[in-house]
């Protein structure tokens, strides 16, 4: 009797593995409708009484389409019938950091929010080698450091990603060789948002480059993961041991750089800086104050925190003016 289909064996594979750890546990799996999370849906149907898991499918329906209560509403049908049970969340989406951002931050608050209320010890998102790729290539625009080239991790926290390592070809080509309907999200065309933008590029880089691109960043995303993973350990025994200002300055020009720099970024947020607006020029004038000190003044830094060296020591203070 010949095996499933080979897009199906990859994606039940993935979801085996992401499912392996959570037996006899709830665990929540993210669905949009389209073909990703449908895959998604699909192996966790299959492979979940396999492992006496307890899945729980919640569809987030943003509301920024005029269908798209329709949308959820036939998706939800759609995975009722493979058994799973099956919920829908509206949420309502902000404007702040954009669209994308927010719309993002709502379906994961809403996500986590259902976990907590029904004990689900995981969320399994249908995030594939492609979306990796993207992320990676968006790291390198924004110039964000290795964490941001580290991309995705398949486990981090709650969230789980059980299709790293599967291409969204194949996750459309699981979804026709089992006859599951899936919907293609129009936003996903729509070149006001960055990530279409971002993923046409990636197709051209494709095209001239070679089929290996996307391979080569998600291998990246590896790589750099695994550096970025070490070098936060680094820092939280760097910042363990230094413990709360004054610092000598002497330890801290021992510190390696790519050390330092994250340091400087724990140190202040745990003296009250308000991290999300401790920009790479902050660190940079930190810097100087060790690096390239010439008796320059003191580094305000967003919190309402100012930092001088004096006496062969960094200080951390109030200043005059909250950022």
């Amino acid at each position: 009797m010949p095996g499933p289909d080979p897009a199906v064996a990859a994606v039940r594979l993935g979801v085996r593995r992401a499912l392996a750890p959570h037996r006899a546990r709830r665990v929540v799996v993210a669905c949009s409708g389209g073909a990703d999370s449908t895959a998604l849906a699909a192996a966790v149907a299959f492979e979940a009484p396999k492992l006496d898991v307890d899945p729980v499918v919640v569809i987030v329906d943003h509301g920024l389409q005029d269908d798209s209560a329709q949308v959820a509403a036939q998706a939800a049908d759609r995975l009722r019938r493979l058994g799973l049970d099956t919920r829908v969340e509206r949420v309502a989406v902000g404007v702040n950091g954009g669209v994308e951002a927010a719309a993002r931050g709502a379906r994961y608050a809403r996500l986590r929010a259902v976990a907590a209320r029904i004990g689900a010890v995981a969320i399994l998102l249908g995030h594939t080698r492609d979306d990796q790729a993207e992320t990676v290539l968006l790291g390198l625009v924004r110039g964000s450091g290795t964490r941001s080239l580290a991309g995705m991790a398949p486990v981090a926290g709650d969230l789980v990603r059980p299709f790293l390592e599967v291409t969204r070809a194949q996750t459309r080509a699981a979804c026709a060789a089992e006859g599951h309907e899936f919907w293609d999200d129009p936003h996903n065309d729509d070149p006001r948002f960055l990530r279409v933008r971002v993923r046409r590029a990636l197709a051209h880089l494709e095209t001239d480059l070679g089929p290996g691109l996307v391979v080569g960043l998600a291998r990246t995303a590896d790589l750099a993961r695994q550096d970025a993973d070490h070098l936060d350990a680094e820092t939280e025994a760097a910042r363990t041991r230094l413990g709360s200002a004054p610092w000598p300055v002497d330890t801290l020009v021992d510190l390696p750089v790519a050390v330092r720099t994250r340091w400087w970024r724990r140190a202040l947020t745990d003296a009250g800086a308000t991290v999300a607006d401790l920009s790479s020029t902050h660190v940079r004038w930190l810097e100087a104050l060790l690096t390239d000190w010439t008796g320059q003044g003191p580094v305000d830094v967003p919190g309402g925190l100012r930092v001088v060296r004096a006496d062969g020591l960094v200080h951390v203070r109030r200043s005059r003016r909250v950022e």
